[in-house]
């Protein structure tokens, strides 16, 4: 029996840092981080100060993700929910969308100028219905969310991430730095 010869398929071979779609973006989809490490921060700040240092000494930065490690979702308490503040918040963006809504009226009045009629119900509208809206968001949660806060998602560490070509010059460049004193006006 003979065989018959196939072509072979050619496989285009990619970086893992480069995109298919355009150059300098990054992927749309979520892909995890690729590289080698080069350095290890305990704050954001620290490891963003490690890359400008890469970008100053003319290191090929587009080579370097900076990637958090160890990711927590942080929510501080602001301050405790009353019916008041909440009544009060509510009159104030309903007074804000209200406002925009009267002004956006008045371009396409047919009178010429900006009228105090439009503007004032338009206010009106939008103080009623930002308490109505408020009171009931806050009456349907029966006293089980009574304080405001703020989230932020933080990481435990940042790992800066280098193109396997480039890694050996920027721990280099990264150790150097390290044996710097910190500049706190730098």
């Amino acid at each position: 029996m003979e065989r018959s010869a196939r072509p072979t398929e050619v496989v285009p071979v990619t970086s893992p840092f480069a995109n298919p779609n355009r150059s300098g973006v990054p992927p749309r989809l979520p892909t995890p981080p690729t590289g080698w490490p080069i350095g290890s921060y305990a704050t954001y700040e620290e490891a963003q100060r490690a890359v400008d240092h890469l970008a100053v000494e003319d290191f090929p930065v587009q080579d370097v993700m900076i990637v958090g490690v160890d990711l927590m979702l942080v929510e501080r308490i602001t301050g405790k929910l009353t019916w008041s503040r909440v009544l009060m918040t509510g009159a104030a963006s309903g007074a804000w969308f209200g406002l925009f809504v009267g002004l956006l009226l008045t371009l396409f009045s047919p009178e010429p100028g900006v009228t105090v009629g439009p503007v004032l119900t338009g206010l009106i509208t939008g103080v009623f219905f930002g308490l109505v809206f408020a009171a009931v968001g806050y009456g349907s949660a029966r006293g089980k969310r009574d304080f405001q806060s703020a989230s932020q998602l933080v990481a435990g560490r940042y790992d800066v991430l280098c193109h396997p070509k480039s890694a050996e010059k920027g721990r280099d460049l990264l150790a150097k730095l390290a044996m710097r004193p910190v500049n706190p006006g730098n």
